[in-house]
């Protein structure tokens, strides 16, 4: 039997898609887990009732979320994804040859062994590849726990949102200590929210980054799942996304041989890189003074 499947980004909005189809809802430890079947977008999964993947569209989040960032480092060969449990992040690190390892810390075996079953195109077969490790368990205990023996060159933030099981990572305290397992030239990425539904969140997010490393850029594009402009970051110490040219871009991408991108461009990245005057506005009202 279809029905609508509704959305809730705050309490006076909704959103959502006629004709949806559940095909599987897990209750494990820590959330409930939906699969879905839309006409609009495909299938899909949920958690807790919140949009996370969708076949029909994560190549626009998953691609920003990766490749702004990888293309401004020179020669990425490590890269440490906590949750991503869907292998979306993964797929797309996979695409940068330079890349030797790739950790996945996914807190939650049953989003994993979901999404392989109904959304593999999501994964694309990553799991398979060797060069991928798949580590079940509190991503925060996996940073603790090689803190001296591993260094990232790219961390990906492919979590639930910071009122979720994920929040603990989404702080300041956190941040100090991914960068113990962040090289010099380490950039992470990150989602922050909508700045129409999520304006407060987002500003405290940017807060705490700014607060951390040197160097962050917000990122904004509008993802259809999630009915809404969506708000991206980078974060880094020394390298920074915003200042490398279409020129430089366009060389690492066919340096890399990168050509079968869906959605990001070289001439997109200023563009993704940038925020409307009403978007300012929105998030102007909770950031912090600058000093």
């Amino acid at each position: 039997m279809s029905a609508p499947l509704l959305f809730h980004p705050t309490a006076g909005a909704v959103y959502g898609f006629s004709n949806a189809r559940r095909l599987a809802q897990v209750d494990s430890p820590y959330q409930r887990i939906e699969v879905w079947d839309t006409p609009q977008l495909g299938r899909l999964f949920t958690l807790d009732g919140r949009p996370m993947s969708a076949i029909g569209d994560e190549f626009i989040y998953h691609e920003c979320m990766v490749h702004p960032a990888a293309l401004a480092h020179p020669s990425p060969k490590a890269a440490l994804v906590l949750g991503g449990g869907d292998g979306g992040a993964a797929r797309q690190l996979l695409k940068h040859p330079g890349i030797e390892r790739i950790v996945v810390a996914e807190l939650d075996a049953e989003v994993v062994r979901l999404t392989r079953e109904y959304l593999p195109e999501i994964h694309g077969g990553a799991f398979d590849d060797p060069r991928v490790e798949l580590v079940i368990g509190d991503a925060a205990d996996y940073v603790a726990a090689v803190a001296v023996a591993a260094q990232f060159d790219l961390v990906v933030f492919d979590l639930t949102p910071p009122d979720s099981p994920a929040a603990g990572l989404y702080t300041p305290d956190f941040y100090m200590r991914l960068k113990r397992v962040m090289s010099p030239a380490a950039v992470l990425s990150l989602h922050l929210g909508s700045p129409y539904f999520h304006a407060e969140r987002v500003a405290g997010l940017l807060d705490d980054l700014r607060d951390t490393f040197a160097i962050v850029r917000t990122m904004s594009t509008f993802i259809p799942l999630y009915g809404s402009l969506w708000m991206m970051a980078t974060a880094s110490d020394t390298l920074d996304p915003g200042g490398v040219t279409v020129e430089a871009l366009s060389e690492r991408l066919a340096a890399r041989r990168i050509d079968a991108l869906r959605y990001y461009e070289p001439a997109l990245h200023a563009g993704l890189l940038s925020a409307s005057g009403s978007v300012r506005d929105k998030l102007s009202q909770f950031l912090k003074p600058s000093s």
